[in-house]
C-alpha cells in the first residue's frame, strides 16, 4: 500500500458529500476536492470549510484523484460515474443506496444486484468498493458513537483498495470492517434500508448507528 498522502474527489457536494469532507479536513487530509456539475453552487460548502477543500468540474477532480467518492443520489450513481471519464485504476467508493418509498425505505436494487455491481460492470478498470452507507450524515461528519465510534463496513473484491481505504476509514476517526467481496454490497444496502427505517420510522432518530461489540 502506498504512504502518499492520497488525492481524494467527492462527487456530490450534498449533505452526505460535504460532511465527508468535513471528516477527512478535521482528520488531516490536505488534498481533498469536490467534484462539482457545472454552475453548481457551493460556496457556502467550500467557506465551511476554510479554504481547505478545492472545487473542480466532476471529470477533472476525478482525474486528479487517487480515490473517488461518489455520493450521489442512487437513481443516477451509474449515470453520474459514467460522466467521470476513465476511472481505470483508481478507489471508486460507492456511498449510495438504492431506495423507493412505501411507508419506508424500500430496496429497489438495478438488474446487477447493488449499485455497487453495477458501478463495477459499468467501470472496468476501477476498483469498486461499497462503504459509508450504512448510516447519516451526522455520522459522516462525527464518527463518535457513546465512548466508542461507527463501524464503517466495505464490501468488494480488490484486496489492496480495500486496505487503502481501510486505513483512510481508520485515520479519519471511523472503524473498518472488511465485509467480504462485492456481491455483499447487497447486504450493505440492505442495511442502509435498516438503519433508515429505524431512524426515520421506526422512532430511535438519526443519532443511531450500527457498532459490533465483542463480549468481554
Amino acid at each position: 500500500m502506498s504512504t502518499h498522502e492520497p488525492a481524494i474527489a467527492i462527487v456530490g457536494p450534498g449533505n452526505v458529500g460535504s460532511a465527508i469532507a468535513r471528516r477527512l479536513v478535521a482528520a488531516g487530509f490536505t488534498r481533498v476536492s469536490f467534484g462539482v456539475r457545472s454552475g453548481s453552487k457551493i460556496a457556502e460548502a467550500l467557506a465551511e470549510l476554510d479554504g481547505k477543500v478545492t472545487a473542480s468540474l466532476a471529470p477533472e477532480a476525478a482525474a486528479a484523484a487517487d480515490i473517488v467518492f461518489l455520493a450521489v443520489p442512487g437513481g443516477v450513481a451509474v449515470q453520474a460515474a459514467h460522466g467521470l471519464g476513465d476511472l481505470r485504476g483508481k478507489i471508486v467508493v460507492d456511498c449510495n443506496n438504492p431506495l423507493t418509498w412505501s411507508q419506508g425505505p424500500v430496496w429497489s436494487p438495478p438488474p446487477e444486484g447493488s449499485i455497487t455491481a453495477a458501478l463495477q460492470a459499468a467501470l472496468p478498470g476501477a476498483r469498486v468498493l461499497k462503504a459509508f452507507n450504512t448510516f447519516g450524515a451526522e455520522f459522516h461528519a462525527d464518527p463518535k458513537l457513546g465512548d466508542t465510534v461507527v463501524d464503517v463496513p466495505i464490501a468488494g473484491d480488490d484486496a489492496e483498495a480495500k486496505a487503502t481505504l481501510s486505513a483512510l476509514i481508520q485515520r479519519a476517526g471511523f472503524h473498518p470492517i472488511d465485509a467480504g467481496p462485492l456481491r455483499n454490497a447487497a447486504a450493505l444496502e440492505n442495511m442502509a434500508v435498516l438503519w433508515i427505517h429505524l431512524a426515520l420510522v421506526g422512532g430511535q432518530g438519526r443519532e443511531v448507528a450500527f457498532k459490533l461489540l465483542r463480549r468481554g
